[in-house]
């Protein structure tokens, strides 16, 4: 798949931006007081390409996959709890599945490579690269193949979405490890300042998780590149990720991205196409240890702060009510002289006492 993407500012030509500055420098408020939503209005604005921007059929997708390296302890939960988890999600139970149907998004769970065969149902899409990923230490999590094939697979399921909003949510026993060696590698990081506590270890676990991890680092000294790092540390649902990722960007959707796992696949699509960033809203700073490094790295400001480390696309749920009150705020909220509102600089002179 091609990873051309052009700026968005090389696509309008028309002063996009400073009219919708005008817009929401003139609704009846003063300059900038709703802080960060009218940021929030202005980057939607410009991802949608209009001055009156209207989320459509937004989508949250939970991309799904086991991982060989969990079988090294680097999970406090079994791989087993992948399926089970999926099976969660499609029967309305998971958290994320709360969230979506409270906020009329639309939920599709993504099968790219967990070990477990799924009955066909309606919300569940099977794009199974593998039986999971291979143990990351004893050779490449997935082979360059693979990698292209869910590569194509994200994109694919893109193009079948409806709306102009794609939510971005993942669920895989052993994510958080893949997600912090490609943290370490493709910024430069220490390891262990990228690796947390995941799904629960204890401060003793969360250290020989970081020992392993290290191992898996070293093993793959040349892994260095976009694609050769995100091969050799996994996982299939990161891939699929990545490449819906560059889909959605191309097709200019707004791309809300959740936490520390989603965030690895938008670290890696920038990295083949920077400006997939100016396509993402970034949901919340999570309390996974690298999620505040990797949000640094892609200089991104997300919306919430919770503690949040549930991942599921839980975060970017939650977020949404935002997006959408933005762009309402953008498109119906009145100026100074639609209302006949006066603006500060024309209030009258204070009258000043005679002595």
């Amino acid at each position: 798949m091609s990873f051309e993407l052009p700026a968005i500012d090389n696509i309008e030509q028309t002063g996009l931006a400073a009219r919708l500055q005008h817009l929401l420098d003139n609704k009846t408020k003063p300059v900038g007081s709703l802080g960060r939503i009218e940021t929030l209005a202005l980057r939607i604005g410009l991802i949608l390409g209009t001055e009156a921007p209207v989320l459509a059929s937004p989508q949250l997708v939970v991309f799904a996959a086991d991982h060989g390296l969990a079988a090294r302890g680097v999970s406090a939960y079994p791989s087993d709890v992948t399926w089970q988890m999926v099976e969660n999600f499609l029967s309305g139970g998971a958290a994320v599945s709360v969230l979506a149907r409270q906020h009329g998004i639309g939920l599709t769970v993504v099968d790219c490579g967990v070990r477990h065969e799924f009955a066909p149902r309606p919300g569940l899409v099977v794009c199974k690269v593998g039986q999971g990923t291979a143990d990351a230490l004893d050779g490449p999590a997935m082979t360059a193949g693979q990698c292209a094939e869910a590569l194509a697979a994200g994109a694919a399921l893109v193009r079948q979405l409806p709306g102009n909003a794609l939510l971005l949510g993942e669920m895989g026993i052993g994510n958080t490890s893949a997600a912090s060696m490609l943290l370490a590698r493709l910024a430069g990081l220490a390891v262990a300042d990228c690796t947390g506590a995941g799904t629960g270890l204890d401060a003793d676990a969360v250290q020989r998780k970081i020992a392993v991890l290290r191992q898996v680092l070293a093993r793959h000294p040349d892994a260095k590149q976009p694609l050769d790092a995100l091969a050799a540390f996994g996982g299939f649902e990161i891939a699929t990720m990545v490449g819906a990722v560059l889909e959605a960007a191309a097709e200019r959707r707004v791309i809300v991205v959740d936490g520390f796992i989603a965030n690895a696949a938008v670290l890696v699509a920038s990295h083949l196409q920077p400006h997939v960033l100016q396509r993402c809203v970034f949901a919340h700073r999570s309390g996974e240890r690298g999620h505040a490094l990797m949000l640094a790295h892609l200089r991104a400001e997300p919306l919430l702060e919770l503690g949040l480390r549930l991942g599921e696309g839980s975060g970017a749920a939650l977020a949404w009510p935002l997006l959408v009150s933005a762009c309402a705020l953008l498109r119906d909220m009145a100026s100074f002289e639609s209302a006949g509102v006066s603006r500060q600089d024309e209030a009258p002179p204070v009258a000043q006492s005679q002595a």
